[in-house]
């Protein structure tokens, strides 16, 4: 009987060591390919910050002149004039009294969007710099 009960052991202890050893290559093997992604990933993340960096390089000394001639540009030119933003800012303020009423129905305008086109559309037929209405 103590024959059997040593056999027993050795054979469960060959199993676990079988069994270690797998679970032991399958880390492995896990490790390498875990480490392989990132080296990938390190590569390419590497291929691209140099893509980067040289088309920003190309793109900073060709744009460089644009973008002074647009600051300029915007700089000097007004969309709305003085008088149809002064326009604007007594319509909200009748808005918010409650005195601004709309156009045919009389109804009273409380949404400020609507008071706003309001403003604007009677800037337009005083002849006030204003852009066209974008809907017609």
């Amino acid at each position: 009987m103590a024959t059997k009960k040593v056999a027993r052991k050795t054979v469960k202890k060959a199993a676990a060591k079988k069994s270690s050893a797998k679970k032991i290559a399958a880390k492995k093997t896990a490790a390498k390919k875990s480490s392989a992604k990132k080296i990938a990933a390190k590569k390419t993340a590497a291929k691209k910050t140099a893509a980067k960096k040289t088309t920003a390089k190309k793109t900073a000394v060709k744009k460089s002149p644009a973008k002074k001639t647009a600051v300029k540009k915007s700089a000097g030119t007004r969309k709305y004039s003085p008088s149809a933003s002064k326009n604007v800012e007594t319509e909200m303020r009748e808005m918010k009294q409650g005195k601004l009423k709309s156009g045919r129905s009389g109804k009273k305008v409380t949404n400020p969007k609507q008071a706003i086109a309001i403003s604007l559309s009677e800037a337009r037929k005083a002849g006030k710099k204003v852009p066209p209405n974008p809907n017609k």
